[in-house]
């Protein structure tokens, strides 16, 4: 069963947050949040927080098993993008664009093969 976990209108472009993302796109959900702990970004925390609200959602609303729960899909999308203008020589104007983006993360259960 796959549940899911969004979080809309974060203020970090989403091109820094897909490096980040590509990272832990299908690892298992406690080795995912241990690597995006020890990443040197800050941008990493609202991605971890994503991912720890899916797992939490499994858990709670599903009754899956916290262990074997992995990140079928993580997906950062562009969102609505602030302009703004700053004053340049000449009596110009320069843009300023404040880039927002949309996190939304898939954790499924782990399929055990059996020999």
């Amino acid at each position: 069963m796959e549940v899911r976990a969004s979080a809309r209108n974060i203020d970090i472009s989403a091109k820094k947050l897909r490096l980040l993302a590509d990272a832990v796109r299908g690892r298992r959900v406690e080795e995912a949040l241990q690597v995006l702990r020890f990443m040197p970004s800050p941008s990493a925390r609202p991605l971890a927080k994503v991912i720890k609200s899916a797992a939490a959602n499994a858990e709670n609303n599903y009754q899956l098993p916290g262990g074997d729960l992995r990140v079928v899909m993580l997906s950062v999308d562009e969102g609505p993008t602030m302009k703004r203008f700053r004053a340049k020589a000449r009596g110009r104007a320069g843009p300023i664009l404040k880039r927002t983006c949309r996190i939304t993360a898939v954790v499924s259960e782990e399929v055990k093969r059996g020999a």
